[in-house]
């Protein structure tokens, strides 16, 4: 009796033992799946818990008078997880798609080969129409739900090429900003991409609970993990819708471009290049086909040739070479120069007009031969050591009107256009040149070349008689009370002689014999300068830029309009139209504005 009393205790023993150790044994499996391995914790949570990003709304953009030129509207993206995507019925979704079933498994494959647990997007940029169908029969398909998103809609279908877009983030993109995902937007041109960090906001994350029918249930702890979403910052352009929506019209099937700029700020108030396209094409899914045909198209309308379009000066260019000489010291406003007309050697002048001509006279008829004069003067000044060194003198103040730089400020994609250096010439000549070598850029030709922007700089440096401000979009970023600044330069040329030029430029349009007097605007005063530039690919380039009103500018303005033959033909006619538009906000002369609607600018 007593021995089997002992062993009665011992099984007691063992068997408690026993009950330990399976206890311990659950509680390292249940430390191993709660707090080491995360595998069951990742099953768990995304069978019943739906993390969705909430995207910001993008920062809208307006005009200087406050209308709305980009604004967001919602679309859906239908997202998937792979893992729960199972036994489906592939044909009734598919349908309910309105696709293929080749395309769902090719749609399917990606997302499962970016991650079988993470969700991506499926297709994107669904329509409200389309969401309203397809969300009520969600249910039936565990694995898939619906992600809000905004994409840019254009109220007004101008300023494409300034505005610019958004398209989805590259690989490349997103290895430099660990901001974006897969499947998320960014600004890919213009000012949607120069202001991408301050108009895409900031993300956030809302938590919920699903049951096992695919259906959000109710917030995860209340949502007590969720974050909100920041807005991206709103933009106020210097653009002037008005006057963009008029310099479209009046380029409208022509080739060129226009350049309007506010002398007092350096703010863009018009960048037309034309042809053009309405930025509404280069939005929702059909963005990547339609980017296509704009591509392909041989009017190249993709190419804003308004800062990447490159031209000779020709005669605007005058302006300058009169500045240069008259601070060099060669000569005065007074100073006279011979003239023989189409006789003259060994520039020409175009036409026949009184001989000698002082430099009034020779801005008011664009006398050749009087700037080419002046130019030889200033390269033979005894001020030099020799004609090197004069020409070093001249380059210096040539790029100080910003020529022969990109822009450095928040217009992408600007080229530099050209201004030749010595060392080019001591190449090219191999050390052995002058001024008569050189003598077609006293006219603006030879391998001087400037762009829109550039031109239009210049008018509002003359204007300014002897600065301008860095050429830009924004005028007020993200509400600040104070408008966006860019940097002042100073020309180092006397401000007493862009008084003098400016009274010769008014004489262009008020004189007798003034190239762009049959664009005399009355009751505005207006300085400028008619342009021819020589092409060899075809007819002449129509060149004007001019400044209103002379005394206390408002507006520069350059026009090219590409072979259209004399500036005063047609640039002239369409950049006076663009002042008394932003001037008086009305015109008053229709028949110059028939005129350049209604005549084919090649004839």
């Amino acid at each position: 009796m007593i021995k089997n009393k002992i062993n009665y205790s011992q099984r007691q023993y063992v068997i408690g033992s026993i009950f330990i150790l399976v206890a311990i044994i659950l509680l390292i499996k249940l430390f191993i799946i709660q707090i080491v391995d995360d595998s069951y914790k990742h099953s768990s949570e995304n069978n019943t818990l739906r993390y969705v990003t909430q995207y910001p709304q993008r920062g809208k953009i307006y005009d200087r008078n406050g209308k709305l030129l980009v604004y967001n509207d919602a679309v859906y993206d239908l997202m998937i997880i792979p893992s729960q995507a199972k036994n489906i019925d592939t044909a009734s979704f598919c349908k309910l798609l309105n696709i293929n079933n080749s395309t769902y498994n090719t749609y399917f494959q990606k997302a499962k080969k970016y991650s079988s647990i993470t969700p991506s997007i499926f297709i994107s940029q669904i329509t409200k129409e389309e969401y309203g169908r397809i969300a009520e029969m969600l249910y039936h398909y565990p694995g898939f739900y619906f992600q809000t998103r905004s994409i840019r809609q254009y109220p007004m279908p101008i300023a494409a090429h300034t505005l610019g877009s958004i398209g989805e983030v590259t690989k490349p993109e997103m290895e430099r900003d660990a901001y974006y995902k897969l499947g998320d937007y960014i600004g890919k041109s213009g000012i949607e991409k120069y202001y991408e960090k301050e108009l895409r906001g900031k993300k956030g994350i809302k938590i919920t609970v699903v049951d096992v029918h695919n259906r959000e249930k109710e917030r995860y702890m209340g949502g007590a993990f969720d974050t909100l979403p920041e807005p991206g910052s709103d933009i106020i352009l210097g653009l002037d819708a008005d006057l963009q929506t008029y310099g479209e019209y009046l380029m409208a099937g022509k080739t060129g471009s226009i350049v309007a700029i506010e002398p007092s700020t350096g703010q863009i108030l018009a960048m037309v290049s034309s042809p053009t396209f309405d930025p509404n094409d280069l939005v929702g899914r059909g963005r990547g086909a339609r980017y296509n045909e704009l591509l392909n198209d041989p009017d190249k309308p993709l190419i804003n040739r308004a800062i990447s379009g490159t031209y000779p000066p020709g005669s605007t260019f005058k302006m300058i070479n009169g500045l240069v000489s008259l601070e060099s010291g060669v000569m005065t406003a007074n100073t006279p120069y011979p003239c023989s007309g189409p006789n003259s050697s060994p520039i020409k002048c175009t036409h026949h007009h009184g001989s000698p001509v002082r430099l009034y006279d020779a801005i008011e008829n664009s006398c050749n031969p009087y700037f080419w004069q002046a130019f030889q003067a200033m390269m033979n000044s005894h001020r030099f050591k020799d004609q090197k060194e004069a020409f070093q003198f001249w380059y210096d103040n040539v790029t100080s009107f910003g020529l022969g730089r990109a822009c450095e400020s928040d217009i992408p994609f600007t080229v530099s256009g050209n201004i030749p250096k010595r060392e080019y010439y001591d190449k090219i000549y191999r050390g052995v040149w002058n001024a008569l070598t050189i003598r077609s850029l006293s006219i603006g030709q030879g391998e001087i070349l400037v762009t829109p922007l550039q031109l239009a700089n210049v008018a509002a440096a003359i204007g300014n008689e002897g600065y301008f401000i860095e050429p830009h979009y924004v005028k007020n970023l993200g509400g600040a009370s104070d408008s966006v600044i860019f940097g002042k330069h100073v020309i180092n040329i006397k401000q007493r002689h862009f008084k003098d030029v400016k009274k010769g430029m008014q004489s262009v349009f008020e004189g007798e014999h003034g190239t762009a007097r049959m664009s005399y605007i009355p009751g505005i005063t207006v300085g400028g300068k008619t342009g021819t530039a020589e092409n060899p690919h075809g007819l002449d380039h129509s060149i004007f830029m001019a400044f209103a009103p002379v005394d206390n500018p408002q507006i520069a303005i350059a026009v090219v309009v590409e072979n259209a033959g004399f500036g005063s033909t047609w640039a002239a006619p369409i950049a006076s139209l663009m002042i008394e538009k932003y001037i008086r906000g009305e015109i008053t002369r229709p028949y110059l504005e028939k005129r350049v609607l209604t005549t084919n600018s090649a004839q």
